[in-house]
């Protein structure tokens, strides 16, 4: 499956609601979120055809996203199925880390291959105050699980000026002596009623000239074992990596290689704009793979070149990140 540009599209974030146990306030306001109502959902049985499809197409990858994909009841047996699919996806989640603990042997015997956990500090005063609920022992305690569990793990932070980018340092030490993936994402302000106005990004030759007065970085090559947006890093004698993720300031739109399903049923080609294509015509009221097919194409086809979130006449999409799966 390729776009217009070439871009060879093998990746699938597959998000299966847009509820979520945090109030992140980069994300969502605290009251008056318009969750997706039940039968608006797609249901696992449909999830699961749209993700067959893309694997036939070529997708290899497959990540379950939110929300907070933990919330969903269902969710382990969701996972052993796309485990399970014909083509062997690698299957991830993104998750905020508070249900880990809790689900990660069962995830692991289901089939995922990796973890992705949300935290943007080490603090619980402070985690408190970024996410407006209590929790932030409970997502170490998950960390730890996972990685008891063999379950390798990204750990991504979004450093935002005078909240929390006074912790850069203390995040990239935990991969001092941890096997995990630290990595930095430039904050990506859009969605209705957030906290944090986009003057407070920190841009990614910040983070970096940051991450410098650790040690010497030796930049990693990207190879088949070290793919994404993020450009990654070692300090010597380290366990982990760094990653820095230049989403706004420096955009990796040219090895775009991905899809976006929301939980509504419809496709996003990009992540910044606004275009969208409904899948549920091809859903209900029966499951057609062919047009499946025929809307997964097409989407591929209408992704645009580039974002244009850095441009002045850019119109960010209306709604927030919970309800397009990150």
């Amino acid at each position: 499956m390729k776009d217009q540009f070439n871009r060879t599209i093998e990746y699938l974030r597959l998000s299966i609601t847009d509820r979520c146990n945090l109030r992140c306030r980069y994300c969502m306001p605290e009251e008056g979120v318009v969750e997706v109502t039940h039968g608006t959902i797609l249901s696992y049985e449909e999830l699961l055809a749209v993700a067959a499809v893309a694997a036939r197409l070529g997708v290899r990858q497959i990540r379950v996203t939110g929300g907070e994909p933990l919330v969903r009841r269902g969710v382990i047996d969701f996972i052993r199925q796309l485990a399970q699919l014909p083509e062997r996806p690698e299957v991830t989640m993104t998750t905020n880390g508070l249900r880990l603990a809790e689900e990660v042997e069962a995830l692991c015997a289901a089939g995922l291959q990796r973890v992705n956990v949300s935290l943007d500090t080490l603090r619980p005063e402070r985690f408190m105050q970024i996410t407006r609920r209590d929790g932030l022992e409970q997502v170490l305690a998950g960390i730890r699980a996972a990685t008891v569990a063999g379950l390798p793990v990204k750990i991504n932070m979004v450093p935002i000026a005078s909240v929390n980018d006074d912790e850069i340092h203390d995040f990239a030490r935990l991969a001092e002596h941890h096997p995990w993936d630290i990595r930095f994402i430039e904050y990506m302000p859009f969605g209705p009623e957030l906290d944090f106005p986009p003057e407070l990004r920190v841009p990614a030759d910040v983070i970096i000239a940051r991450l410098r007065e650790l040690g010497p970085l030796e930049p990693l090559h990207k190879d088949s074992a070290i793919v994404g947006p993020a450009h990654h890093y070692r300090l010597p004698g380290w366990r982990g990596r760094l990653g820095v993720i230049p989403a706004v300031s420096n955009h990796f739109c040219a090895a775009c290689n991905r899809l976006r399903i929301t939980a509504d049923g419809r496709i996003k080609p990009c992540l910044f704009e606004g275009g969208e294509y409904t899948l549920k015509p091809a859903l209900r009221p029966q499951i057609d793979p062919l047009a499946i097919e025929k809307l997964l194409l097409g989407a591929a086809c209408a992704k645009p070149e580039r974002h244009r979130i850095n441009e002045d006449d850019y119109l960010p999409p209306t709604r927030g990140m919970h309800g397009i799966g990150g």
